[in-house]
């Protein structure tokens, strides 16, 4: 059993935190994203940006791709709080950081951040100890995926409406996850309230990768294999979309990780740009 006062976010979750910071620190502005919120929860060693991975040159196209899905999920959710959506989900939260930098659009809705106990105990408690709070809009639910295969009985506990319109993301999960696992997220979140949208990343076989970003990718997958996470589902954007037609969605979007790079990092003078391998899914209920 998991000590929740001592467990502490996965190491993916802290390097994706790091990196959105080191965006901030080491890159030249405009910043796609600024977020140094993550780095201040996890407080690393003073020498962090000394560790391999965090190289500044060999991790720029990491990073910028980090950034980039997140900066495409913070226009999509603050673009659906516009629009009068008032629910908002997040799977697997890790170290997001939209209510603390963003309170102006948070606020206006019920923000349900869904993440393994230990997990959430660990930030509730940072969050509390660096000033931050938990505002009243704010639920950290937690689910053991494993004991509770129904999350969103465990998010109507916590006051969700699953009949109401809402926004689902889960970022970076998919490739943990077998195929069946992930059609079964795609039928429950298909069960949610009409003008409810669901953003999903997904990683791109090898072949489907730049040839550049190839060895990254291999790299990547060797030290999730070695630190008990291997990647398990990679998918093709047509097989996504049909996974997610035959899960129950009726319209269906891929989004290219190209066409974010286009987006957010078009005509920069450092030519930061970010890495393939990973798109993602759009759907709408």
């Amino acid at each position: 059993m998991t000590d929740d006062t001592t467990a502490a976010p996965d190491n993916t979750a802290v390097r994706t935190a790091l990196w959105r910071a080191m965006h901030v620190q080491v890159d030249a502005p405009p910043h796609v994203l600024e977020d140094e919120v993550g780095l201040q929860l996890t407080e690393p060693d003073p020498d962090w940006r000394g560790r391999p991975d965090m190289d500044p040159d060999g991790t720029r196209g990491f990073r910028a791709a980090i950034v980039a899905r997140a900066r495409f999920i913070e226009d999509l959710i603050t673009e659906q709080i516009d629009r009068g959506v008032d629910q908002y989900v997040i799977l697997g939260a890790g170290l997001d950081t939209f209510v603390q930098r963003r309170p102006e659009f948070a606020s206006r809705v019920r923000v349900f951040e869904i993440d393994q106990p230990g997990a959430q105990a660990w930030k509730r408690r940072r969050l509390i100890e660096t000033g931050h709070g938990i505002p009243d809009w704010l639920h950290l639910v937690p689910v053991d995926f494993e004991a509770t295969p129904d999350w969103v009985e465990q998010l109507v506990a916590s006051g969700f409406d699953p009949d109401r319109p809402t926004v689902i993301v889960s970022t970076g999960v998919t490739m943990y996850l077998t195929r069946a696992a992930t059609a079964a997220t795609l039928r429950r979140i298909a069960g949610l309230g009409p003008g409810s949208t669901l953003a999903m990343t997904f990683l791109l076989p090898a072949e489907l990768v730049d040839e550049a970003d190839r060895t990254g990718l291999q790299t990547s997958k060797k030290g999730a294999q070695a630190s008990g996470t291997p990647f398990l589902s990679f998918y093709t954007p047509t097989e996504m979309l049909a996974l997610a037609r035959e899960s129950g969605f009726r319209e269906v979007r891929h989004v290219s990780g190209s066409s974010l790079a286009d987006r957010y990092f078009a005509e920069r003078s450092d030519r930061l740009r970010p890495s393939s391998g990973e798109d993602l899914l759009l759907a709408t209920i």
